[in-house]
């Protein structure tokens, strides 16, 4: 009676664990979208406490094989043992808030019926090992169910693959079928290391002032977030589709154009972005420059001519058109004037007209998508006076730049997506508040594979000319931003860090001083993270 007692508690014990471990890999993996190799990575990197009872415990098996294992002392440790590791599996695994909640979507219901197959199978083996008294069977096969969780999980998702892949497929074919019979249509794509998303959002604005026009939601960049766009929301009365093409791995962007045909092109900047991924700038390069093939002979090229990497590929091309900050662009932005109420900039078309604009948004990159946003519609055939009033009304995008006025306490949210252009054009917004205590807040920059170390450094001695405090999310991670604080003097008294975003902030309220102040929030990492 007590053997059958500890084994009805040994296996709810490991279900249970083998459960919660495992939809919090299904997670992870959910917001590393799917990918194998992203999701491990990450994993590795970052989780791995949470994989230290199934390491240990895989050494549990070779103790239970012991001639010793049939002396019922040893025997009840061993068991117990096993109850203790699925305990500290449970406590680790435990359900806590995440800042992108688990989404139980219809693949993912799929991957939990995998899952549980998965689970229920092994048991039906110890269970029959318990029956026919193998006590060794059993308790071994309960071993593995919980210590090979996080195999299970990425089990399930390549078991599925066929499935998701048909399905996948199925909907790519449904968006194309939608778009072959809008004959009309314009489709322009946009990408880039930095920027597609403000540029986006901008040229829908504008480009809605005289066309219908859809643009991409939020950040739906991926071929299913544009596939669930195109059958969505797109009606026969749009006129003009702005894509956002978002990239990771060589072929992505190919990949996207390969569903939609876009008839022009926008590249609004090459840099070290996803490094991790890409391997190398010259791959990333040639990935962007995947528009640039797609729309090349048939429709207009636009692009960010002061970005030294897009400079490097854009010699092949017909009929490009670049803007910027520099006399030798088509579009040039002149007499720029920024300050803590927003920013005023002239533009000069490359026919020689000039237009002066007002905007409530802060910083010169985000004068340079304006620009860019600006220069397609003029060459769409609308005059740059009449986009005066619609470049007015833009706001800023949310979590980019986003001024968030918490009375004492102030922010400018630019919690999305951090890069190494952008951090710098942040700063230089944040130096604009100068009746403020200017305080930054940050985990640093990630996916910039060997240059991230270097990077970050660098951005640390960049906030120490600009910042009051800084807050850092993140012992280890920012390690080589404390170091750059470090390198240009700046106090160690000033500086905070802290294991969460929530811990930071209290940090930073506890700061007593006369002045407001003004909280950089540079970069927000996920949960995988």
């Amino acid at each position: 009676m007590t053997e059958i007692i500890m084994f009805i508690a040994v296996t709810l014990f490991v279900t249970v664990a083998r459960y919660m471990g495992g939809f919090r890999e299904l997670h992870m993996l959910q917001q590393n979208s799917y990918q194998f190799k992203s999701h491990f990575n990450r994993a590795k990197q970052n989780h791995y406490v949470s994989y230290l009872p199934y390491v240990i415990f895989l050494c549990v098996p070779g103790l239970m094989l012991s001639p010793l294992f049939e002396m019922n002392v040893l025997g009840i440790i061993i068991k117990s043992l096993l109850i203790v590791a699925s305990v500290v599996t449970m406590i680790i695994n435990r359900p806590k808030k995440f800042k992108k909640p688990f989404v139980y979507t219809a693949r993912v219901k799929r991957m939990i019926v995998t899952f549980t197959i998965l689970t229920i199978i092994p048991l039906i083996v110890a269970v029959f090992g318990f029956l026919n008294e193998s006590f060794v069977t059993a308790y071994v096969t309960l071993a593995f169910i919980l210590c090979l969780t996080p195999l299970a999980s990425l089990l399930s998702n390549l078991i599925n693959y066929p499935i998701e892949e048909y399905i996948r497929r199925w909907y790519i074919n449904d968006a194309k079928k939608i778009l072959s019979g809008m004959k009309s249509l314009d489709i322009v794509g946009i990408t880039g290391s930095y920027g597609k998303t403000s540029m986006k959002f901008y040229l829908g604005e504008l480009l809605n002032s005289q066309y219908n026009t859809l643009i991409t939601p939020e950040s739906y960049n991926t071929p299913m977030g544009v596939v669930k766009t195109i059958r969505m929301m797109m009606k026969s009365t749009h006129e003009i589709f702005v894509c956002e093409m978002g990239a990771r791995h060589v072929g992505d962007i190919k990949e996207l154009c390969d569903i939609v045909h876009p008839h022009d092109a926008i590249i609004t900047s090459i840099g070290p972005q996803h490094l991790e991924t890409f391997g190398k700038i010259e791959n990333i390069i040639s990935t962007k420059f995947e528009l640039g093939d797609a729309v090349n002979g048939k429709g207009k090229i636009l692009v960010s001519g002061d970005d030294e990497n897009i400079r490097k590929g854009m010699g092949k091309y017909e009929n490009v058109i670049t803007y910027g900050f520099s006399d030798n662009n088509d579009y040039k932005a002149k007499d720029i004037s920024v300050s803590y109420k927003g920013t005023k900039f002239t533009v000069v078309s490359k026919s020689g007209e000039e237009c002066e604009y007002e905007t409530s948004l802060l910083g010169e990159h985000n004068v340079l998508n304006l620009l860019g946003a600006i220069s397609y519609c003029n060459e769409k055939g609308i005059s740059l006076s009449s986009l005066i009033i619609p470049v007015r009304r833009i706001k800023s995008v949310k979590h980019r730049l986003e001024l968030i006025d918490g009375g004492e306490i102030c922010y400018i949210d630019d919690a999305y997506n951090s890069n190494p252009q952008g951090s710098k054009a942040a700063l230089k917004v944040l130096s604009l508040f100068d009746d403020y205590m200017k305080i930054l807040c940050t985990p640093g920059m990630v996916e910039l594979g060997e240059k991230q170390d270097e990077l970050n450094f660098e951005f640390g001695k960049e906030a120490a000319s600009a910042c009051d405090y800084v807050a850092l999310v993140g012992k280890k991670q920012t390690e080589p931003i404390l170091k750059g604080l470090k390198e240009n003097g700046f106090s160690e008294e000033k500086i905070f860090v802290a294991e969460t975003l929530s811990e930071a902030i209290e940090n930073i309220k506890s700061i007593i001083s006369d002045k407001k102040k003004m909280v950089l929030l540079e970069n927000d990492l996920p949960d995988n993270y």
